[in-house]
């Protein structure tokens, strides 16, 4: 990184940096309180809490969300006159998952081939550290040249929408001039990147059932309908033969424009068994980012072991369907729920239940505050232009936070790279990035300010 005092103070601050994500990535903040104790996210909650005060935020307050969870908000004042950013990053966590299949514990930050691992070290709970550095860094030279505020999520990853509600009831309380969502990620590492499309989502829980009770195989099976069979029937119709998704009325978005996939490095990034093609058509940056996706997220029906021969009179499923920009999620979800109905067969019965729903976003790239940041990130990597990508996933507060403040610009940066396999097991942040994103951050917060 060249030289540049902002750089120079946020290089010093790592040792600083690392020890205090070290106690952030100890808290099991699970905000899934059936599995891991609400004591855990609360604990997280005031470890936020007081390292804002430690920053001298004011109106540092725990946020009760609707959804029985707490957000942590902090206000920093600038100059007077100054434009006012939000800075967000969430604190719950995704769970380990198989902790047996980690190679250190997932809640013991762990640097290991020059990355530090560990739940949240890159979703999210390192965003709220890029945080800390950049301001920290802006302080050090000269003062922050902004109003702050910052915003801490307890409960993202459940998907519960309870800042969403909390802000739609307090809508002054976050209002911004720009908003800098911390919980994105470089398209590869090195590569600064904004995320300027996230695509929506529904959930829906299928159920069908076609008989009384089950039945046995031998007496009954070949004319008493399966349930299960009916289940799979409906699954397939999802999918045409390539694998794209087909859900009747819905249709394909324009072709990605922006940042392409290499196909090859695709097929690394998702480590796709050799000889196993990928599914759908066009670009690999138009299927994961501009089109539809549905993916079958569970099933309940009898284990192979202990199965019996019998004909299934119930059966169950669990599916996501990822909606792109220029899609309306709600209408979406009328679809998906149509086409399940129409595609049932035998007569069966079948019941479906949305549990979860999400517009996609799509930013204003022309925006000055797009500007300011491109001009932060190639002093940040040095000899490279920043780079616009979309994201496949989900954020829906940032539809939130546009429909309640329309003229905020948004933008979407963070510490979630391929490498850092957020959500999968041995999650690892880039030491690397956290510090440029943070030299990137506070440079685009003083850049912006002067625009």
């Amino acid at each position: 990184m060249s030289s540049n005092p902002v750089a120079e103070t946020v290089a010093s601050l790592m040792p600083r940096a690392k020890a205090e994500l070290t106690e952030l990535v100890a808290f099991r903040s699970v905000a899934d309180f059936d599995q891991f104790p609400r004591s855990e996210s609360e604990a997280a909650a005031n470890w936020i809490v007081a390292a804002l005060r430690a920053e001298g935020f004011q109106d540092v307050a725990l946020l009760d969300t609707p959804d029985g969870t707490q957000s942590v908000y902090g206000f920093l004042p600038g100059p007077e006159g100054a434009k006012t950013v939000l800075l967000y990053a969430h604190y719950d966590v995704q769970p380990p998952l198989d902790e047996a299949g980690w190679a250190t514990p997932p809640f013991e930050l762990t640097e290991r081939d020059g990355r530090w691992f560990g739940r949240g070290t890159a979703d999210c709970k390192g965003g709220f550290i890029m945080h800390l550095l950049a301001l920290r860094a802006l302080k050090a030279n000269g003062g922050v040249p902004v109003h702050v505020k910052v915003i801490v999520e307890g409960s993202e990853e459940q998907g519960t929408g309870g800042l969403e509600r909390y802000a739609e009831e307090h809508p002054e309380l976050l209002a911004a001039d720009t908003i800098v969502i911390g919980d994105a990620g470089n398209f590869r590492v090195g590569l600064p990147t904004v995320t300027s499309t996230l695509r929506g989502m529904t959930m829906m829980r299928v159920r069908i059932d076609t008989l009384a009770g089950n039945l046995h195989s031998g007496q009954f099976g070949g004319a008493a309908p399966d349930a299960l069979g009916a289940l799979i029937r409906v699954l397939d119709s999802l999918r045409a033969e390539d694998g794209s998704t087909t859900v009747d009325g819905l249709t394909d978005a324009p072709a990605w424009q922006g940042l392409q996939y290499d196909e090859e490095q695709f097929r690394k990034d998702a480590k796709v068994l050799d000889g196993v093609g990928l599914i759908g058509s066009g670009t690999v940056a138009d299927r994961i980012w501009a089109r539809p996706a549905v993916t079958v997220l569970g099933i309940d029906c009898p284990p192979v072991v202990g199965a019996t021969p019998s004909v299934q009179s119930s059966a169950r499923a669990l599916i996501s369907l990822r909606v792109p920009p220029g899609v309306d999620a709600a209408e979406a979800t009328k679809l998906l729920e149509a086409h399940l109905e129409a595609h049932t067969p035998w007569g069966a019965r079948v019941r479906t239940e949305q549990i979860g729903q999400g517009q996609p976003f799509s930013a204003d790239t022309t925006s000055p505050a797009y500007a300011a940041m491109a001009e932060a990130m190639a002093v940040a990597y040095p000899g490279r232009e920043m780079q616009y990508a979309g994201q496949g996933g989900s954020i829906p507060l940032c539809n939130t936070l546009a429909a309640l403040y329309p003229r905020a610009e948004i933008l979407l940066i963070g510490l979630s790279e391929p490498e850092a396999q957020i959500h999968a097991v041995n999650e690892s942040v880039s030491p690397e990035e956290l510090e440029r994103l943070s030299v990137a951050e506070a440079l685009f917060l003083r850049t912006y300010a002067a625009s």
